[in-house]
């Protein structure tokens, strides 16, 4: 194949745009006598004009080459064997060409279901076959330092130019390879405000199931991509559109048939998240999957109740169920699924203002999150609004302000209606309480 090639003199990118680090990699892979290119997302946004953030290198050194040229290097991954050189916080992922399906090396290093998923991907070939496994035609483009040229095999200059993501290949045979492929091209779609070719956007409804198969564990990395890139509206837009976001979150769909005001808290909370990455403040999939799974629990509370189950122990096994199921579809570490039950556990000391406890609760350390989801929950429609605009004032009064807060609380004399005691029909905390073990009283004889 020959490439079209895009001279130094005809596009924006030089050396000043680019991670010295991954320089570095160039200049002694190439001196070490192999080929290597900066390659996919950092060539594409250079030549958008956005400034890349991760810097990726494609090369004919084969993985243990690589390591023996740089000490800092270290060989991960089994589907796909990559290698990260570290410089300090920057890591550099280096990949060596691979090489098309057809051959006899390819028969002894690859690997397919037999739904044609992709299991292994170890078959080294040349730039231009490399260029022919990637996925998109814009993330093909190939940036070299011996000519500071751009390589493009598969078009994807011309579909730059026109900001059209089109995926190489037969989409159907590619997306059943890799189904993340699918949740890729939504995002890159919302992310740079490209169309999706016609051939890359028709097979997505139908092959939407094919998510089924892949890793719950790779799915919670793709959906931490999806929703925490700055897009996370547009592109949650895009994986309803096509179906893909039953996939990821299936008792949340559900909820929207049944929640009038489920899809509005989902949108409004992707609509805070993409406000908070933009002002560069901290965002946590804590939250994030708080709010997403909040409507799917609330609904189960409602099915369990009305098959007689009283409503806190209802909401209890409700809450279980539904992180139950979605961990069937993308796992979510304990160090997020722990604070997301306290934010949810908290919704219920919110409403209680009486004595001590609104004193408590502004202490706990989930007390902000908890606060923010209320807000959420009151934006949304789910509950009246005013019990935020009294947390609201309780925060920023002085002691004297917040004791007659309280006072008038427990005096009937508040302007917010909120029963204090009442339970609620939301989760509950899921912890158990401990049972009091009983004294044992010596028998005769016994001490």
């Amino acid at each position: 194949m020959t490439p079209t090639i895009l001279p130094r003199d005809q596009h924006p990118i030089s050396r000043r745009m680019l991670s010295e680090n991954a320089l570095k990699v160039l200049y002694r892979l190439n001196q070490a006598g192999f080929e290597a290119y900066l390659v996919g997302g950092c060539v594409r946004d250079s030549l958008l004009g956005q400034v890349p953030k991760d810097f990726d290198v494609a090369t004919s050194a084969t993985p243990e080459q690589v390591r023996n040229v740089f000490r800092n290097a270290r060989l991960i991954g089994r589907r796909f064997r990559i290698v990260h050189v570290r410089f300090g916080r920057e890591i550099i992922e280096v990949t060596t060409f691979r090489g098309g399906h057809d051959t006899e090396m390819a028969e002894r290093h690859s690997q397919q279901s037999e739904e044609g998923l992709l299991l292994r991907d170890n078959v080294w070939g040349s730039v231009d076959e490399d260029a022919l496994r990637r996925d998109f035609t814009v993330n093909a483009l190939y940036y070299s330092v011996r000519d500071f040229a751009i390589h493009d095999w598969t078009g994807g200059l011309e579909d730059l130019e026109h900001r059209v993501l089109r995926l190489i290949g037969d989409p159907d045979l590619r997306y059943r390879e890799d189904p993340v492929r699918m949740l890729r091209a939504v995002r890159f779609a919302s992310k740079l405000d490209f169309t999706l070719a016609p051939e890359t956007e028709s097979p997505l409804a139908d092959c939407a199931p094919l998510l089924l198969q892949i890793p719950s564990a790779r799915l919670f990395e793709e959906v931490l991509k999806l929703f925490l890139s700055g897009y996370a509206l547009s592109t949650y837009q895009g994986l309803r559109r096509y179906g893909l976001f039953a996939m990821l979150f299936p008792g949340t769909e559900e909820s929207f048939a049944q929640l009038s005001w489920a899809e509005k808290m989902v949108e409004q909370a992707l609509i805070n998240t993409d406000e908070r990455i933009r002002a560069d403040k901290p965002v946590t999939p804590a939250f994030l999957y708080a709010a997403l799974l909040w409507p799917a629990t609330v609904a189960q509370t409602a099915q369990l109740i009305d098959e007689g189950i009283p409503p806190v122990p209802a909401a209890q096994q409700a809450s279980q169920q539904v992180l139950n199921r979605q961990l069937q579809h993308t796992s979510i570490p304990k160090r997020f699924s722990l604070p997301m039950r306290e934010i949810w556990d908290m919704q219920l000391m919110l409403p209680r203002r009486r004595g001590k406890r609104p004193y408590q609760t502004l202490t706990h350390q989930r007390f902000r999150a908890a606060y923010d989801f209320l807000l959420l929950r009151e934006t949304a429609g789910e509950i009246a609004s005013g019990l935020g605009l009294w947390w609201t004032r309780f925060q920023e009064a002085s002691e004297t302000q917040q004791r007659e807060m309280v006072q008038k609380v427990e005096q009937g004399q508040d302007d917010i209606a909120v029963d204090d005691d009442a339970p609620e029909s939301m989760p509950m905390p899921s912890r158990k309480p401990r049972r009091r073990r009983r004294r044992r009283t010596p028998r005769d004889g016994q001490e």
